[in-house]
């Protein structure tokens, strides 16, 4: 297959356009000609990748026994000010990978036993991984693939993946556009990811697993919108879980976490200087349990005492591409 031109599995043709200008991937429609410059998300057309490794700080369900074969994009659309990948997201770091590396990579992690292959900060990459995706599986790729964003996403963008992704796992990270418009600069953040979250939803459906007993249970198709409960705003964490309650139901799976680390330079964002207490985090799973979720994963302990964030250094499986 040409790095020109994929198939979905549901045979939507994908192509490749070098030239076109104007990119309109995300909802920030730069339309910036990324063949000859840098869009809103730090980056060209050429995909560039900061690491490729077997992750096992996942939900369980994703990590496994083994790891999930995590593929870590360089830029991002968002840029939240308290970004923990704050190295990659802004751009400048990276290997360039050709559409046939990348599809070589998936294949790569697939045969040191990752449990799925994980796309982490994709969505201005969404054609070039569309067409590897449609490589690699013509090649043998067979475990699952992951979406794994801030779901600040155009809709049209997640289409292009319909029959390709498995699994999404976006973000849902405000409720208040004024709390989205102060720490990520995009004030129609909720408007934007709820539906970019709907037509995820659409795609794959219930959740489906595989295994016998509960801790040995993969997710292998569905949905988990992940929250990170921030310092002093419980309020809007409540205000998101409850929209994703009342519309998803048991149909998806929430992942309500405390692991909130503030990163340096927050100088002129005091109010989320300081980890999550205890006591914040307990009236948001609370008030969840009160509202009736069950399908849902929680964080117990102090993790925002341990390390989430990747060793960027280490390019483990990129060298072997």
């Amino acid at each position: 297959m040409s790095e020109q031109m994929a198939y979905g599995r549901s045979g939507t043709v994908i192509e490749m356009r070098e030239g076109t200008g104007a990119c309109v991937l995300c909802p920030r429609q730069c339309r910036t000609d990324r063949v000859h410059s840098r869009g809103y998300c730090g980056e060209s057309e050429k995909v560039r990748v900061a690491r490729a490794s077997l992750h096992m700080w996942e939900e369980p369900c994703i990590s496994g026994r083994t790891g999930s074969g995590t593929v870590f994009f360089s830029g991002c659309p968002l840029k939240c000010v308290f970004c923990q990948n704050r190295r990659i997201a802004l751009g400048g770091s990276g290997r360039e990978l050709s559409a046939s590396q990348l599809s070589r990579l998936f294949l790569v992690l697939q045969g040191q036993g990752a449990e799925n292959i994980n796309l982490v900060t994709p969505t201005h990459f969404v054609p070039q991984i569309a067409v590897a995706l449609g490589m690699s599986r013509s090649a043998g790729l067979s475990v699952p693939v992951v979406y794994n964003t801030s779901a600040y996403e155009q809709v049209e963008t997640v289409r292009m993946l319909e029959g390709l992704v498995d699994i999404y796992i976006p973000d849902l990270k405000y409720h208040s556009s004024e709390l989205s418009a102060r720490y990520s600069n995009a004030p129609d953040y909720f408007e934007r990811a709820s539906l970019a979250i709907a037509e995820m939803a659409r795609q794959v459906g219930a959740p489906v697993f595989e295994g016998q007993s509960f801790g040995e249970k993969m997710l292998r198709r569905g949905v988990i919108v992940r929250h990170m409960v921030m310092p002093g705003h419980v309020r809007d964490s409540m205000e998101v879980i409850k929209y994703l309650y009342d519309t998803y139901r048991d149909g998806i799976y929430m992942s309500i976490m405390n692991q909130y680390t503030p990163p340096a330079g927050l100088d002129g964002y005091p109010e989320i200087s300081r980890r999550v207490t205890r006591r914040e985090y307990s009236k948001v799973v609370d008030y969840a349990i009160g509202l009736g979720v069950e399908n849902a994963f929680v964080q117990e302990g102090n993790t925002a005492e341990e390390s989430f964030i990747p060793d960027f250094e280490d390019e483990q499986f990129l060298k072997e591409v």
